[in-house]
């Protein structure tokens, strides 16, 4: 289920958004969440599943309703269960959003995904 960031959410957000490759930093973490938390364009969800937050999504939205996934990132022991798949096919359910599309960095994940959810709507 997709959660909507809010700051008491802060340090679980910080763990899940360190598992992204460029996120290591500690002063970096604390400049993203500072940009989420004060960029209206900016949007941060986690993902829960079993009473554990498992997952975070962040995305940057344009004036054209276009969202551009930013971060997406399972914690290593959900990874290859489906996770980030049913992440990003909730994000396209919200219907908050014109188009979604990847940055260099999270294009790789987010084109499995697509095509797992792709496959899935064929059968």
């Amino acid at each position: 289920m997709l959660i909507r960031y809010k700051k008491a959410l802060e340090k679980i957000a910080m763990g899940l958004l360190s598992f992204m490759p460029n996120e290591k930093d500690v002063k970096k973490l604390t400049e993203t969440i500072h940009s989420y938390e004060n960029d209206d364009n900016w949007v941060l969800y986690l993902w829960k599943k079993n009473d554990e937050y498992v997952g975070i999504v962040g995305l940057v939205t344009d004036e054209n309703n276009t969202a551009t996934i930013q971060h997406v990132s399972v914690v290593p022991s959900y990874r290859g269960e489906g996770v980030a798949k049913e992440m990003l096919q909730e994000i396209g359910e919200l219907g908050q959003y014109e188009n979604v599309r990847a940055t260099d960095e999270t294009r790789q994940l987010v084109q499995k995904c697509i095509n797992c959810i792709d496959k899935k709507a064929d059968e």
